[in-house]
């Protein structure tokens, strides 16, 4: 956890510091899914954040506009675009002075100096610094996949055919080429950091306080090749059978089963022939969970991480809902009312499980193709980075045994698919406020 010295009520404090993380770059360099991960990164953290996309207000006015309203010479486009990161800052400059924001991100390609030195006035007048992202890329195959995605996800493009699309979105990206000006010398008193070729080559410029540092890490630690990752619970065990939390339990018959199922589940998900690699927990139900996965003809690499390890429940670790209630009723109250933050009596918090996770995180966003074998509150955890699930929300997910969840991040948000293995199991899930009763087993599978 991050600790300031003034509190904001939140979970972390912060000592009068506000930022805008200025994005910069040609259109299909990747700028709105990395404003997307840093948001995420960021609320994941407990440190208020908010993306302004300019694009989202200019189209309030132009919905789906053609390359030409984006050409140089076209003025009517230049009044309108320069109105919409107007109304942009205008925004943000409100949702910081409400007290609420810590770090925001302008989204757009701000890509002149002009540009950059109007939000820098705009920012240094309201108290905010400034640090400018610039996502800069040559590689011709990264650039078609990020035009690839921009043609069938953007809603500049709803509806329209995808050749058509991209060859428009190609005419677009001609035009700001035509302006366009990198972050150079003439800059260089900018705070920036230089994102070359997805992380390839990264370049820091006079980084000033712990919260920038803390983006810069981030930062670089991303990539924007497509990818997806792969979540799973461990199969049924035997104290899931018998409604009792924590401990090293063997899995059951049926959670065996579902050993045994998942590489095909696996296989089914992926589709093709790309290579992933196993992450699992040092517990024994997901090792055993994972070992027909590890041994396939894929040759998957697999890997233990003690961070993984599901949420220690302390001194009510092998204990059944119903045993803590009766034995600790004011815990057991207490962490209905906040389940995020409740940590058990010599155990853990969920927010103490996303501070052991942020290296997993990080590495995740180093990483391609990774399947995660793991246990409940874990997952949960891991979710709600990606899917950007609110922290008193996250802890009250419902994550189905036997059941894989593919997440893969887009520049519009996280597309997530589910694969059942028809094997059934206990539910393990209780709701807010619910009995302390563990749920019988379902006869159909989840």
């Amino acid at each position: 956890m991050v600790t300031y010295q003034k509190a904001n009520g939140k979970g972390v404090t912060v000592d009068h510091t506000r930022i805008c993380v200025v994005m910069v770059g040609l259109p299909a360099r990747g700028k709105s899914l990395i404003a997307q991960k840093v948001v995420r990164y960021l609320a994941w953290l407990s440190i208020p954040a908010k993306a302004f996309n300019v694009g989202s207000y200019r189209r309030n006015d132009t919905p789906n506009p053609t390359a030409d309203f984006f050409d140089t010479g076209n003025k009517e486009g230049e009044r309108l675009r320069h109105a919409a990161a107007e109304a942009a800052v205008a925004d943000m400059m409100k949702w910081f002075d409400s007290g609420e924001g810590v770090i925001a991100v302008l989204d757009a390609t701000n890509s002149t100096k002009d540009r950059r030195r109007w939000v820098h006035q705009r920012c240094e007048a309201n108290h905010i610094e400034t640090l400018y992202v610039e996502s800069k890329c040559d590689n011709e195959d990264i650039i078609m996949s990020n035009i690839l995605e921009v043609k069938t996800t953007s809603p500049d493009y709803k509806g329209q055919d995808p050749e058509i699309a991209a060859r428009d979105f190609r005419n677009r990206i001609r035009n700001y080429e035509k302006v366009y000006q990198t972050i150079d010398e003439d800059e260089k008193d900018l705070t920036y950091v230089k994102l070359i070729n997805v992380g390839r080559q990264v370049v820091v410029n006079q980084i000033r306080d712990y919260l920038q540092s803390r983006v810069v890490y981030y930062l670089m630690n991303l990539h924007i090749k497509p990818r997806s990752i792969w979540l799973s619970r461990h199969g049924e065990s035997e104290f899931n059978l018998l409604g009792r939390i924590g401990g090293d339990a063997d899995l059951s018959a049926r959670g065996d089963l579902y050993a045994r199922e998942l590489p095909a589940v696996v296989d089914r998900s992926v589709g093709d022939d790309r290579q992933l690699t196993i992450w699992t927990s040092t517990l024994s139900r997901t090792i055993q969970t994972a070992r027909f996965l590890a041994n396939s003809p894929k040759g998957y690499d697999k890997l233990e991480w003690k961070a993984l390890d599901e949420l220690d429940s302390g001194v009510c670790d092998g204990l059944t809902y119903a045993e803590i209630e009766a034995q600790y009723p004011e815990d057991f109250r207490a962490r209905d009312d906040d389940k995020y933050n409740y940590r058990y009596r010599g155990g853990e918090s969920y927010r103490d499980v996303v501070i052991r996770l942020e290296p997993i995180i990080m590495e995740l966003e180093r990483s391609e193709n990774i399947i995660i074998v793991t246990h409940q509150a874990v997952l949960r955890c891991i979710y709600a980075y990606y899917m950007n699930v609110p922290q008193e929300k996250s802890p009250w997910m419902e994550v189905p045994l036997h059941t894989v969840i593919k997440l893969t991040p887009r520049a519009y948000g996280t597309l997530e698919e589910r694969f059942k293995a028809n094997i059934p199991a206990v539910s393990t899930f209780r709701e807010k406020g619910s009995v302390a009763k563990h749920q019988e087993s379902k006869e159909s599978s989840l």
